[in-house]
């Protein structure tokens, strides 16, 4: 195993029962997956945080579900023929599908660079939309002029969608506002435009085609076309169930580098890195074949949802990305890396 991540000590950064849930009835069982940021000298976090209810019964299944802007709980019987419930993270009933959890955005800041965070209540976003009614999952900030643009994914039962909303003070917030339809998630919005275009990383969900990572570009942020299929998943490989985008490109003298998540068929996440054309990303240059961080520690082993690895939110600061990733789906941590040793990896191992 090629391992590039250099773990925090301080490793896991934030646990949920270190959190208060969006409502006293709940409580939070995960806090992962956030998306990164830089503002006024201080890091920020914005957390998934997943709740669920506080004393649950042993046999039944809870739904969280927000309706007219109000949370309701629906329980399902254990034993019901109708329930199909194997995964700990979503089930169904009755051909419906729910979620176990309720998610929501939470900003969470830090003044020690990095190695530890202080969550912010009062500014915590919840789903405005109908589409959004499970929830808001695994925001990617992607900081435009002087505007951060937040993509994250909004879950109802009608599916994922990527949703798009905007800050420029982590206090006053746009309305929410789906940018692709469903089934679609993992959007990776560039920093910058390309010859006066914008351009977006996506993963549409087909249940026969496959889980693929798409390119898309865009005049304005609001409409966008021209979808190209970038990679694919590799039968009998790391990544060889699905794949998608991390946290937005990083711009280097090489390429545009981003690092990706991808999943076997026994569920397990790895993160690898890809290298996109600067002047055209439609042209891929390198893949790695193996991953560059692997699940290996305790407590990315073991957990709400195990052998688990997922980013979508990173700082850039000179030669390091810093990490900030899901472990376990239910923790959240921080891992460094080179740039130049992954572009050295990405030349050796592609």
């Amino acid at each position: 195993m090629s391992e590039l991540a250099k773990r925090a000590v301080q490793n896991p950064l934030l646990q949920p029962e270190q959190l208060k849930a969006c409502r006293k009835d709940l409580k939070t069982i995960c806090v992962l997956n956030p998306g990164a940021f830089e503002y006024q000298g201080r890091i920020g976090l914005l957390l998934r945080c997943c709740d669920t209810v506080a004393v649950p019964e042993t046999d039944k299944v809870s739904a969280i579900i927000q309706k007219d802007q109000q949370l309701e709980i629906r329980q399902f019987e254990l034993n019901d023929p109708k329930l199909n419930y194997s995964d700990p993270r979503a089930f169904s009933y009755d051909g419906e599908i729910f979620l176990t959890t309720f998610s929501t955005l939470l900003p969470a800041w830090s003044d020690d660079g990095g190695k530890s965070f202080s969550p912010d209540y009062e500014h915590r976003i919840f789903p405005e939309l109908p589409h959004a009614s499970y929830g808001l999952e695994d925001a990617r900030v992607t900081r435009i002029n002087e505007e951060y643009i937040i993509i994250c994914t909004a879950v109802s039962a009608d599916g994922a969608a990527p949703a798009m909303l905007k800050t420029s003070d982590w206090v006053h917030f746009s309305q929410t506002e789906l940018i692709l339809p469903p089934l679609n998630k993992d959007c990776a919005l560039f920093p910058e435009k390309i010859e006066d275009h914008f351009y977006m990383l996506h993963r549409p969900t087909d249940p026969y085609c496959g889980n693929h990572i798409y390119l898309a570009e865009s005049p304005d942020l609001s409409f966008w076309g021209k979808h190209h299929c970038l990679l694919k998943t590799r039968p009998n490989m790391w990544d060889c169930a699905r794949i998608g985008a991390g946290a937005a490109p990083v711009k280097t003298p090489d390429g545009w580098l981003e690092i990706y998540h991808g999943a076997d068929e026994s569920g397990r996440y790895a993160l690898g890195a890809f290298l996109l054309d600067l002047k055209n990303p439609r042209k891929v240059l390198a893949r790695t074949r193996t991953p560059i961080m692997e699940p290996s520690a305790q407590y990315e082993c073991k957990g709400f949802y195990s052998n688990c690895i997922f980013s979508n939110g990173q700082i850039v600061k000179d030669d390091t990305i810093v990490l900030f990733y899901g472990a376990a789906d239910q923790l959240t941590c921080r891992a460094d890396f080179s740039i130049r040793e992954i572009l050295d990896f990405l030349k050796s191992n592609c």
